[in-house]
């Protein structure tokens, strides 16, 4: 299957270097979907201001070059010198034959394979996951799923928060009360109640002569590699990974525990990173802490802005792990691409940390590094979306509120089903539901979180996609009843000849350039989109084109075979968002 812009590009670029000159060749047609045809060239307005000439001459020219005879009509020369395209229906139809035989769906491999390490997740030890981990988690995963289906080597890194200040904090306070005491147990059943509990006690000691100098004490004590305190820190750890598991397995994520690389895992390297910025000349003293002063970033009083690799009590921050991330992911993994997939607020760390990471030749140019933004969850009042109290939302439980508003939907309107097969729906409409509304977000912008509104079956939502793919197979069960086989259907060739079929076809050779440009933008929102759009092609084929109750068979199997295809792209797309199809709904 050849996707209809690469084909079209192909030849524009073949007819730019016969019309205007070979250098020509590689000048970008920008083939986009058309509005009055199925596509539009537009690039006789830039080749116009470098040829000198006027757009609707060159537009001229161009078609007097281009051959498309095999592809599509006669382009038509529209408005200031846009070239309107219209495919012929055969070739439509060939192309949706191709891709009803690829098990790829026309997701060729990539011409070089990389190596694309993602940081994403990251939520920190003995603390309960909030809704602002939802989105880190849920694009991120995304991200790892369209990049390893396109063939690219994706290395998944958890850089949780298991370091540090807290943790001197956290093993005293686990000191204090015992480690088989009742508050104890709050590490596996309410972390979050626990570490709380630690950070009160350090912050009520305003003097720092008892608990919070014990609790810096610890951390020197821990990161020396002291035994007894490193065997509390493993198991406030190993804790901490039981609970995640439990996120992780209800959002239905890819993450494992070979993926975990928190900041403990950089310790030993900390003190050769701060040398070497050192020795380097990049980084030096500044009011007792070690900083670096990356070159285009100013404070408000226009003074170089520094960021510390080394505090002034010697103690090292988050840029120093940064860097030591760095140079792991480049020097060991190979990356040939590393996402950070972290909060928005975040951005002015990470171009700091980028930039230095250039000067110091940690990050070569041949490394692409991107800070994928993520925005905020906000509630109805549009501010960050929290509890009653002021806190923090627990992820866990905002989850369990989608399965269970879910439940109650698919036990008012499909009683008749077994118990079991309500629960499995309801877990897979109501994780769907919370996933999908933050994947056809863009990932950079803000959303308010209204489960209502997700769990619609109307409208840009995970219900109105899982109901077109239930749709569809509620059709294939009743072909099969009428004594349709799954073979029959393969076999035949999809149908592509009347506007709903396509319509609907010209749809489905777009999957293949949506997970290309998810892939190499980050942009799973893009494929969302993609996906509402396909489900809505497929309901008006659906209404206005009888797929079972048309008496001529060949007429019958091409249908089928459509709607086939259009459930296959579906499923395939909504596995790449991490968001699972029922069966029926």
């Amino acid at each position: 299957m050849t996707a209809p812009e690469l084909a079209l590009t192909t030849r524009f670029q073949d007819a730019f270097a016969e019309a205007f000159g070979e250098e020509y060749r590689t000048a970008d047609p920008i083939i986009r979907p058309g509005k009055f045809s199925d596509f539009q060239c537009n690039a006789a307005m830039g080749l116009a201001k470098k040829l000198g000439a006027k757009p609707r001459d060159l537009a001229q020219q161009i078609l007097d070059k281009v051959r498309l005879d095999d592809i599509a009509e006669t382009p038509e020369i529209a408005g200031p010198g846009f070239l309107n395209i219209t495919l012929k229906t055969e070739w439509v139809a060939a192309q949706a034959g191709d891709l009803h035989g690829d098990d790829r769906l026309g997701v060729g491999s990539p011409e070089k394979a990389e190596t694309i390490v993602i940081d994403y997740s990251a939520p920190n030890v003995a603390k309960e996951m909030h809704v602002g981990h939802l989105r880190t988690t849920v694009v991120g995963d995304a991200l790892a799923r369209v990049l390893e289906f396109e063939g690219h080597t994706v290395v998944r890194q958890n850089h949780i928060g298991d370091w540090g200040t807290p943790f001197g904090m956290l093993i005293e306070h686990l000191l204090e009360v015992g480690e088989d005491s009742e508050e104890a147990k709050l590490l596996e059943t309410d972390p979050n109640a626990f570490y709380q509990a630690a950070r009160a006690k350090f912050d009520a000691d305003t003097e720092q002569t008892d608990f919070a100098k014990r609790a810096r004490a610890r951390v020197a004590t821990l990161q020396s590699g002291d035994e007894a305190t490193l065997a509390m820190w493993t198991k406030l750890v190993g804790l901490s990974k039981q609970y995640f598991h439990r996120i992780y397995d209800m959002l239905d994520v890819t993450l494992t525990d070979e993926d975990l690389a928190g900041e403990s895992t950089y310790n030993d390297a900390l003190a050769g990173v701060c040398d070497d910025l050192e020795q380097a000349g990049i980084a030096r003293v500044s009011d007792g802490a070690l900083c670096v002063f990356p070159a285009g970033f100013t404070g408000r009083d226009d003074q170089p802005l520094p960021l510390i690799i080394r505090k002034s009590d010697g103690g090292y921050g988050y840029a120093t792990t940064d860097f030591a991330a760095i140079r792991h992911r480049v020097g060991d993994l190979h990356a040939d691409r590393i996402a950070y997939v972290v909060g928005s607020s975040q951005e002015l760390h990470f171009q700091m940390v980028f930039t230095t990471a250039r000067e110091a030749g940690w990050l070569p140019e041949s490394v692409d590094a991107e800070h994928v933004k993520i925005g905020s969850v906000l509630g109805e009042d549009g501010k960050i979306l929290r509890t009653r109290s002021g806190s923090s939302l627990r992820l866990m439980a905002l989850l369990e509120e989608g399965v269970v508003k879910a439940r109650s939907v698919i036990d008012e309107l499909r009683p008749d089903l077994p118990e079991e097969e309500r629960a499995k729906i309801a877990r897979q409409i109501g994780i769907g539901s919370i996933k999908y509304a933050d994947l056809s977000t863009a990932h950079d912008s803000d959303y308010v979180f209204d489960l209502d509104r997700m769990l619609a079956l109307q409208g840009n939502t995970a219900p109105y996609l899982q109901y077109a793919v239930a749709r569809i197979r509620s059709i294939q069960r009743k072909a099969a009843d009428q004594g349709i086989s799954a073979e029959q259907v393969e076999a035949a060739a999809p149908r592509v000849i009347d506007d709903p079929e396509r319509t609907l076809a010209l749809q489905l050779l777009q999957f293949a350039p949506t997970v290309a440009e998810v892939g190499a933008q980050y942009v799973p929102h893009k494929l969302a989109a993609y996906l509402f759009d396909l489900a809505q092609a497929f309901m008006s084929f659906y209404e206005k084109s009888p797929i079972l109750k048309d008496a001529n068979d060949e007429v019958r199997l091409g249908r089928l075979a459509l709607a086939k295809l259009t459930e296959r792209t579906l499923v395939a797309g909504l596995d790449l968002l991490g968001v699972q199809a029922p069966a029926q709904m």
